[in-house]
């Protein structure tokens, strides 16, 4: 059988009975943690102050009297002031991390009903946290009990898991929290619903900055408001929730936008401005597209983020502000940084907590449940409810589900489509015909912004989602590419024409293979540009 031991502080008041026999009819919590029937105690391991040697020396005798099994080990704990809980906690931790505990072959007990408040409540947290690796002991006097002396004790298990009530409920909220964030859409697709869990466990347990990656309209907004939230909910944050889109910034206005600036610090700057950074204060900050911010911006904000002070434009004093940073982007940030296009040690400390939203296109399992989200948003919205016939929500969903279908701007692309029907249905009922010319519609659109975005034939290539991911310029690019490719009899043909200029001046040219590697980026070959567009 394993050993047990109790850790307790020793109690300058509800221990000090006196010297006198009538001590032995009195409670005292810490001797009678020792005269339990049911509870044997191998050790008492009492904490006391300098000045409590004499009431420790006659509480270990007593102990002895009662107990002769139990063992008392002093351990001096010197407090200046017993109320201090910096001082109070810091001695504790000292104590624990010095303690030899071996749980192999012994149980702990720690008694918290002795010493200050403070004591108490460190004691409960060193045990939670598991720096103190045993179970909580509470003792109580039992006046209704013939040995009263002895009193009661009970002991406290600090893993809920153990409890099937609180373990239940404590589920319950979980899933209310994942729900929350879900804007409590019964999404289906697997890996989302992984990463929502794991959202919601970072939400309510970090101030760490968070990072959103994913394509435009893929919900990343939605997602950092609902996170504000679900924090908010939660009191942990009382602030505003601020949101800039930082593609909207350009040049000195970013500057004062973001961090603010002073009366007359430039042409035109009448009054002072506090900037969002600093409306943040308390609350949370959401930077969309924080990847457009300029090399200065951004070694503001990662001053900002590990300091919480920055200088506001034309001003000599730092201000002070204190904001959870949730930032957003469509591009992959790591390649960014490689790239020397955005700040290494930004990006280091926004990456602790990164997640991937996926597009629409990889969550076709979640169309369904959303269209009735999309309806219930359009009804709040215009004060009118829409609904699909049969027919309607099958013809729609057959192609909203399809692999060939695009979604290019992914979540926004369906709000637009399911108002648009909701908003023309007759007498809110949405029809096949309705859904016909929506289809037909949604096609149009997205090919015309294939084809003025350069696209050249690259849908054939890589898919509307695929040519959807790509930048204007890289778009651009590759049409031009792809386009000589299809004219040129050969791979080293093609590179010769590509590559013109720059080989004179190289001593060794292979623009062959310079061209497969180019075209390796967008994991397409040489063969694959040579069929017809």
């Amino acid at each position: 059988m394993k050993r047990t031991v109790v850790i307790g502080v020793l109690g300058t008041v509800l221990d000090f009975v006196g010297r006198g026999k009538d001590r032995w009819s009195r409670w005292r919590p810490t001797v009678s943690v020792c005269m339990q029937d049911d509870l044997r105690i191998d050790r008492f391991e009492l904490l006391h102050d300098t000045h409590s040697q004499g009431l420790a020396r006659q509480i270990g005798e007593d102990i002895g009297a009662v107990s002769p099994a139990t063992a008392v080990r002093p351990h001096i704990m010197a407090l200046r002031n017993p109320w201090d809980f910096e001082e109070v906690y810091g001695k504790l931790l000292d104590f624990a991390r010095a303690y030899p505990f071996d749980t192999e072959a012994e149980d702990y007990l720690i008694h918290i009903t002795t010493g200050t408040h403070v004591v108490q409540i460190c004691l409960f947290l060193l045990t939670e946290a598991r720096f103190l690796p045993g179970r909580l002991l509470q003792s109580s006097p039992d006046k209704a009990s013939k040995a009263a002396a002895a009193g009661r004790v009970s002991t406290i298990d600090l893993d809920l898991s153990r409890y099937d009530s609180i373990a239940t409920r404590f589920q319950a909220q979980v899933l209310e929290a994942t729900s929350f964030l879900k804007s409590g859409i019964s999404t289906r697709n697997a890996a989302f619903n992984r990463m929502i869990d794991r959202i919601e466990q970072v939400a309510i347990r970090s101030r760490a900055p968070i990072l959103l990656q994913g394509p435009t309209g893929a919900g990343k907004s939605q997602l950092a408001r609902r996170i504000y939230d679900l924090k908010r909910q939660q009191h942990q944050i009382a602030g505003p929730f601020v949101e800039v889109n930082c593609a909207t910034l350009r040049g000195d206005g970013a500057m004062s936008a973001l961090f603010g600036h002073r009366k007359g610090a430039f042409t035109g700057a009448a009054s002072d401005r506090p900037g969002l950074l600093r409306t943040a204060d308390k609350g949370m900050l959401f930077l969309d597209e924080i990847g457009e911010l300029g090399p200065d911006e951004q070694a503001m904000i990662l001053r900002a983020v590990e300091d919480r002070r920055f200088l506001p434009v034309g001003s000599d004093r730092e201000v002070e502000s204190d904001f959870q940073l949730i930032a957003g982007t469509n591009r992959d940030l790591g390649a960014e940084a490689a790239a020397g296009r955005f700040r290494e040690d930004l990006f280091a400390r926004l990456n602790l907590w990164t997640f991937e939203l996926p597009g629409l296109a990889e969550r076709r399992e979640d169309i369904e449940p959303n269209l009735e989200f999309e309806l219930d948003r359009f009804a709040a919205r215009e004060s009118t409810r829409a609904t699909f016939n049969a027919e309607a929500r099958r013809l729609y969903l057959a192609f909203a589900t399809d692999a060939a279908t695009p979604w290019t701007g992914n979540f926004r692309d369906l709000s637009a489509s399911i108002t648009r029907m909701a908003t023309l249905a007759p007498g809110g009922r949405i029809n096949a015909d309705i859904v016909a010319d929506e289809i037909a519609g949604l096609r149009r659109r997205w090919r015309g912004s294939a084809s003025a975005q350069g696209d050249d034939g690259l849908v054939a290539l890589l898919g509307e989602a695929g040519l959807a991911n790509l930048d204007l310029f890289d778009r651009c690019q590759l049409a031009t590419v792809v386009r000589v490719c299809r004219d040129s009899r050969s791979l080293s043909e093609a590179g010769r024409v590509l590559f013109g200029a720059s080989r004179v001046s190289r001593k060794s040219v292979n623009d062959a293979d310079r061209l497969r590697k180019y075209l390796a980026r967008f994991d397409l070959t040489w063969d694959d540009c040579r069929k017809p567009a």
